[in-house]
């Protein structure tokens, strides 16, 4: 296949379009194709590599009020849609000119775009209700994952740094559900930084040691860490992977600081008047704190076949200043959460595996931060304690293409939301609460 990539000039096709339509000339999807294929850039630069997939599938959630309405606590938007729903999770574009492995000094980039009901939720925490309706699940949301530029500056092994929009470095679950072992996001997962702008520098000592140091505006923001636009605040991220001799496992330390109030967690109910305690305070100053630590290991006696995973959270954050609430501030304590995980994986065949995960999630002095993200019920200064665990089989029948099956079951404090709190059918429980889907994902 030719590498050369051709970019289509929509703003060229645009432009034509809207020429014919002033001369009132109709423009036929034949013409239109015409121009699409005859107007396009080409590049010669090898090694530029178009990758994606689209993932698609059907979850039935075991709760859910008559109206629609649906919060199962700690789940993600588009897995937490009352009773059954069919789910276009993404179209995922990655286009890439990655770095070599020849240290010298060089240059490229990447970007990652998702279309999607998953980007409806990733794009914007804020559109994250109390009480999630199925109206809500939009598949035509658009996500810019990741956007940036790759730089290898010659010394020592490889200094190489990412200038742009990025992921996460923390976490053992990614943004990309066909990526991990279950369909759905754990707990800890919608606990953590989704993205950053900033920089951001890696380096390999040798085979066993790499590291990570960069600094962002702050979580899952393009503006800087703040608090409602005042302060000129940043994070610092930080990272040190261990590998073993054998490279059958891994033990990857993470940490995030924020300088001011990070912008990381869900915004409370949307209602300007009732911000969280971490996002959209009038003034004020704070810091937040955030340590993962995760590792897998794939045991030689299993020749490949068995892998076991851990995943573990501790954040905080210490809140001082002027909140539009109608809570006294100098009363509001610090606030902190924590939580671990468990996953296991075994390839029975080329074909089929199974995928265990166990998780729990609990935090103390809550206030309004997870008000949105974990529940409908004002914790107040109460904590929080939930848990998870789900099992996945995943079948790879037809090269590229991934059929995966999946059971749930979540409980805990206020697990089970359904209805609005205004209404008669409004129910809050420790659960549990079941869930049931399927997926499909072909890769390119």
């Amino acid at each position: 296949m030719n590498k050369q990539i051709k970019f289509t000039l929509l703003a060229l096709v645009a432009a034509t379009s809207l020429a014919l339509a002033d001369s009132d000339s109709d423009v036929s999807a034949k013409d239109t194709k015409k121009i699409v294929q005859n107007n396009f850039l080409e590049t010669e630069q090898k090694g530029i590599k178009l990758s994606g997939y689209v993932d698609t599938g059907y979850s039935y959630n075991f709760t859910g009020a008559s109206d629609g309405t649906s919060r199962v606590t700690g789940r993600f938007g588009c897995d937490s849609a009352a009773k059954g729903d069919f789910n276009l999770y993404a179209v995922k574009f990655a286009l890439e000119k990655a770095l070599t492995s020849e240290n010298k000094a060089q240059a490229g980039f990447r970007t990652d775009v998702m279309i999607g009901e998953d980007a409806n939720w990733l794009a914007d925490r804020d559109n994250y209700d109390v009480y999630l309706t199925n109206d809500e699940q939009n598949s035509n949301q658009l996500f810019l994952e990741q956007a940036y530029v790759s730089i290898r500056a010659p010394v020592g092994n490889g200094w190489d740094f990412k200038v742009g929009k990025f992921v996460s470095i923390l976490g053992y679950e990614v943004i990309e559900r066909p990526a991990n072992m279950n369909t759905t996001y754990g707990l800890l997962f919608n606990s953590m930084p989704l993205y950053y702008t900033g920089v951001l520098s890696s380096y390999r000592f040798d085979d066993y040691l790499d590291a990570k140091l960069g600094v962002v505006n702050g979580s899952n923001t393009d503006n800087n860490t703040t608090t409602s636009g005042g302060g000129d605040g940043c994070a610092v991220l930080a990272a040190l992977n261990v590998t073993a001799s054998g490279g059958n496992a891994n033990w990857s330390n993470n940490f995030q600081y924020s300088s001011n109030n990070d912008n990381w967690n869900y915004n409370d109910t949307g209602d300007s008047s009732t911000p969280s305690a971490i996002e959209n305070s009038s003034s004020g100053t704070g810091y937040t704190f955030i340590y993962n630590s995760w590792g897998n290991w794939a045991p030689k006696f299993a020749d490949d076949k068995l892998l076991f995973a851990f995943n573990a959270l501790l954040g905080t954050s210490s809140i001082n200043g002027s909140y539009a609430t109608t809570v006294d501030p100098s009363s509001q304590p610090g606030v902190t959460w924590y939580g671990a995980g468990a996953y296991t994986k075994y390839q029975f065949n080329d074909w089929f595996y199974l995928c265990g995960r166990g998780e729990y999630l609990g935090g103390n002095n809550m206030q309004k931060m997870f008000n949105t993200q974990y529940g409908n019920a004002d914790y107040g200064y109460s904590g929080l304690s939930l848990w998870e665990w789900t099992l996945t089989a995943g079948f790879n029948v037809i090269d590229n293409l991934l059929i995966r099956a999946e059971y749930r079951l979540d409980w805990g404090d206020n697990s089970v939301n359904n209805g609005d709190t205004g209404s008669s059918n409004f129910n809050a429980s420790s659960g549990p609460a079941h869930y049931a889907g399927a997926e499909i994902v072909y890769s390119f």
